[in-house]
């Protein structure tokens, strides 16, 4: 039998490079060369020269540097992941967004809104797109109860909740003097920061009290540590949220969502493995996650792949419809929140965030529609503008 020769595909693989092959860009590289076959991870870039050759021996990368200049400048990549340390993230995004490329960035976008600001006003000017890693609009559950409030299963947001528990051991932390002050805002709470937020659509934060201390390892608490955090955030429709964090929850990773409102409430996340539960003599018990990448681990390549589609939309000049991502309002948003937190903690005192930054809301307001959502009875009940 003679072969048929079919036309070449006009669709060919976004072709990517990784800057940053730590623990959290191992796992992308390995979510792009396993998991999305619309990507192909090309290059790696880390001046841990050791790690990019690790990474790239694992997965069959051809092409790795100890200079992310290298990929930034490199014509054969589309578009870059940059999963280094958060005080490289905006001017990677700047120089990423100079040389054309679209931008996958882990949060946060910079350590100043000044700095995020100079990477977004860089990547508007060459028009590529900018994501940032806030996984948790993509995990299921997450998912599923936005989608629930948009609909009005909550009516108006009232109160709002979002924790974040790092699995620990009984022996506590095992370098807490590695961890930077600022931390637990900055990397960790602004997660719980922009779930709140879009979980608050058209809302924007007014006021933020935080309360912190190093409970769980007191003795680093001298050198900046803190590993416990509670911070309250007021918005402009009246919505009261609390955000939570530690570092050390012996039995798991815990990541969950609340929301309550007028209509009634939905919620999401929890630390279990999976619905298996078992009911013997020693108790009721259940498997938990101990890792990031295991309870988001569809998450975090969901994300990924819907970069993968905007990116290949725009270098093809293609109108996307799909749901919007993650970017530079919301990335704006979550981390004037962090630092309002952390100036709030310094000082003991509510924190308005226009001391930190102008906030504007990432997306409208949310409507709500149907005869249980109108009349007068409810009118108080309506969603104040980003002015009130």
């Amino acid at each position: 039998m003679t072969y048929v020769q079919q036309p070449a595909g006009e669709n060919r693989p976004l072709r990517l490079g990784l800057i940053g092959a730590g623990w959290i860009g191992a796992f992308h590289a390995e979510s792009v060369a396993r998991r999305l076959p619309d990507a192909r991870l090309d290059a790696v870039a880390d001046p841990a020269f050791a790690a990019a050759e690790a990474l790239s021996g694992r997965l069959g990368v051809a092409r790795i540097t100890a200079d992310p200049a290298d990929v930034i400048d490199d014509p054969n990549i589309d578009a870059v992941l940059v999963a280094s340390p958060a005080r490289f993230h905006s001017g990677l995004i700047a120089a990423a967004a100079r040389a054309g490329k679209d931008v996958f960035c882990e949060k946060p976008g910079g350590r100043t809104v000044e700095e995020l600001d100079e990477a977004l006003a860089a990547a508007d000017a060459a028009g590529v797109h900018v994501q940032f890693g806030f996984n948790r609009r993509f995990a299921a559950d997450f998912a599923a109860a936005r989608k629930l409030i948009d609909d009005g299963a909550v009516g108006t947001p009232q109160l709002l909740r979002s924790l974040t528990r790092d699995p620990g051991t009984a022996s506590g932390l095992a370098s807490p003097e590695r961890i930077a002050p600022g931390t637990i805002f900055l990397e960790t709470l602004i997660h719980d920061f922009d779930t709140l937020n879009w979980l608050n659509p058209g809302a924007v934060p007014l006021k933020v009290h935080a309360v912190a201390d190093a409970l769980v390892a007191p003795d680093a608490k001298a050198g900046g540590l803190l590993d416990t955090a509670v911070v309250t955030v007021t918005y402009s429709n009246g919505a009261i949220a609390v955000a939570e964090a530690n570092f050390n929850a012996l039995y798991g990773y815990d990541v969950r969502g609340e929301v309550f409102g007028s209509a009634g409430m939905v919620t999401a996340g929890g630390p279990q493995a999976s619905n298996a539960v078992s009911y013997t003599a020693a108790g009721i018990a259940s498997d938990t996650v101990r890792r990031n990448i295991d309870l988001f681990h569809d998450a975090y390549t969901a994300e990924l792949a819907r970069f993968v589609e905007l990116a290949a939309a725009r270098r093809a000049g293609r109108v996307d419809r799909g749901a919007p991502a993650p970017g530079g309002t919301d990335a704006r948003n979550a981390l004037a929140v962090a630092l309002a937190a952390i100036r709030s903690h310094e000082t003991g005192l509510p924190v308005d965030v226009s001391a930190v930054a102008h906030l504007e809301a990432a997306e409208p307001e949310l409507q709500l529609t149907g005869p249980e959502f109108t009349g007068p009875q409810l009118a108080g009940l309506q969603p104040a503008g980003p002015g009130a």
